[in-house]
């Protein structure tokens, strides 16, 4: 079994990019500068900003399913982010050394599953949540903020 994890595709953000912090404002988006190079993972590119680097922090609705599932909180996307990074089988640099919530999905997007990878087992956390047939994709958190991570679906 091999799964894939993909970031979001940069398409709908890219009229915010470079706006001004009047247009941001009307979309109730901030411009941040990266304090640190950790803590502010992009959601596109799936990999930490630079130090120094501006982000776009935004509400983005990650889970638009039509069930008391329906999702959406705060993320951070680089204004220099061209493509989304996609993962065959491998983990995303913003997976390391980060606790991860997973949420298992069914075909309608009603959760049945959910699990914790820690110490960097997410590749483990995964497998064994696609073991269940049932699942047909998984949403990666960060644990500790909640916030969306990416998508991960059956390859």
């Amino acid at each position: 079994m091999t799964y894939r994890i993909s970031g979001l595709s940069p398409e709908p953000f890219r009229a915010l990019f470079g706006a001004s912090e009047e247009v941001l404002a009307e979309h109730g988006v901030r411009r941040v500068r990266a304090t640190a190079s950790r803590g502010f993972p992009c959601r596109i590119t799936l990999e930490d900003a630079a130090e120094g680097e501006t982000l776009l922090l935004l509400n983005h609705e990650d889970h638009a399913a039509d069930t008391p599932f329906r999702s959406s909180y705060a993320i951070y996307v680089r204004e220099c982010a061209d493509e989304a990074l996609v993962l065959d089988d491998a983990l995303p640099p913003v997976f390391a050394g980060r606790p991860i919530a997973f949420r298992a999905f069914d075909a309608e997007g009603m959760l049945r599953g959910a699990s914790l990878a820690l110490a960097d087992d997410a590749d483990a956390r995964l497998r064994e949540l696609f073991d269940r047939p049932e699942i047909a994709y998984i949403h990666a958190h960060n644990a500790a903020h909640g916030c969306y991570s990416a998508r991960v679906d059956r390859a």
